[in-house]
């Protein structure tokens, strides 16, 4: 699952969609519901963590930071089951010309961004796979497309051989120059589309607290590579006594690695 949970603005009030107090719940439920192996979140704050631990069970773990560095800033982490999967490596770079910079910016986006990576290794099957987890920017179209060609550089240098999955708010449409950049030179395939079977409707991911629109543009994405078989995918438009858990809907896909 990849989820925007939506972060906490200062400017909200109660009676909005938007209040964190009253769309917590809503977060951890779907959680609870679906309980994914993976789960690839953005926006999330220290202080919404204990939201997602309550909806996830006791063997899961957390990886990466803030994207200030540490524990500053909104986290793009990545939870996984660890009861199934084993953590072999781990690490986090900034989309700037200085990667390994923590909160870098160069390519004129004024809110730090970045990508948080992990391999891991199913216990049931000893298959290893790569899973990363981002946020591209939301306002300069320069940042969004260099940042693209960052992760398709970084797809591009792992083994050939290796399973890999991105997930993330990518703050753009499949119709879009990054979209393009990373099913093309990054080699990875859209698990909307390339499913077996989809279990939901085709409908927007970022309907804003409103119900999503059917066709809308999806700003959500799990790709995947050739070394990945997607057997479902779905939009889940989840609500918990009629609240919306986010203004972004998560997307999900079941997925194969070889």
């Amino acid at each position: 699952m990849s989820f925007n949970v939506r972060t906490i603005s200062s400017r909200t009030r109660a009676g909005s969609p938007d209040f964190w107090p009253s769309r917590r719940t809503a977060v951890t439920e779907v959680l609870a519901l679906e309980q994914p192996t993976i789960l690839g979140v953005q926006e999330l704050l220290q202080e919404q963590l204990p939201a997602i631990e309550s909806g996830l069970p006791a063997s899961y773990r957390m990886l990466g930071e803030g994207r200030e560095g540490g524990a500053k800033g909104e986290l793009g982490a990545i939870f996984y089951d660890s009861s199934r999967l084993t953590a072999i490596d781990s690490d986090s770079y900034w989309l700037s010309d200085t990667p390994d910079v923590v909160a870098s910016t160069t390519w004129g986006n004024r809110t730090t961004r970045m990508v948080t990576w992990a391999r891991l290794r199913d216990r049931r099957t000893g298959s290893e796979f790569v899973v990363a987890n981002t946020h591209l920017d939301h306002e300069s179209e320069s940042a969004r497309r260099k940042s693209a060609h960052a992760i398709a550089d970084h797809v591009r240098g792992l083994d050939a051989d290796v399973p890999v999955i991105v997930m993330g708010d990518f703050n753009v449409s499949v119709e879009s120059e990054p979209y393009s950049i990373l099913t093309h030179e990054g080699g990875l395939r859209d698990a909307w589309l390339c499913a077996h079977r989809r279990a939901t409707p085709a409908v927007g991911t970022f309907p804003n607290y409103d119900e999503p629109v059917p066709g809308g543009d999806r700003i959500d994405w799990i790709l995947a590579n050739e070394h990945v078989e997607v057997l479902e995918s779905a939009i889940n438009p989840f609500r918990w006594n009629g609240r919306y858990p986010s203004d972004h809907t998560p997307v999900q896909a079941l997925l194969r690695v070889a």
